[in-house]
């Protein structure tokens, strides 16, 4: 679906200088159509996202529908704007959260 098309994407996409210059890992708490528990780790050797518990702790959470999920990442929903209008809930670093925003 949509959601695993785009945690495929961001896995091509990603670096050792994003890795490098983030150092943080992420959980995505879905609700809706391809919903559930992802993450994104920018933190670990070259970098992994997947489906699931990230491989340790996750630094920030992130809840929001799957459908903003996949707004947000293809530049149709700006996450400041997802947060101020509590469509996004961020639990933890927000400064890591912000680096996250960068890489989008």
């Amino acid at each position: 679906g949509p959601v695993a098309e785009t945690f495929r994407v961001i896995q091509g996409a990603m670096t050792e200088e994003n890795v490098r210059s983030t150092q943080g890992v992420f959980q995505f708490e879905l609700s809706g159509d391809g919903g559930g528990t992802w993450y994104i780790d920018l933190k670990n050797k070259g970098g992994s996202t997947g489906f699931g518990k990230p491989p340790g702790t996750a630094d920030v959470v992130m809840s929001m529908s799957s459908a903003d999920f996949v707004k947000m990442f293809t530049g149709k929903l700006k996450p400041t704007m997802a947060f101020m209008s509590g469509k996004l809930r961020i639990k933890g670093n927000m400064a890591l959260a912000m680096k996250l925003e960068k890489l989008l």
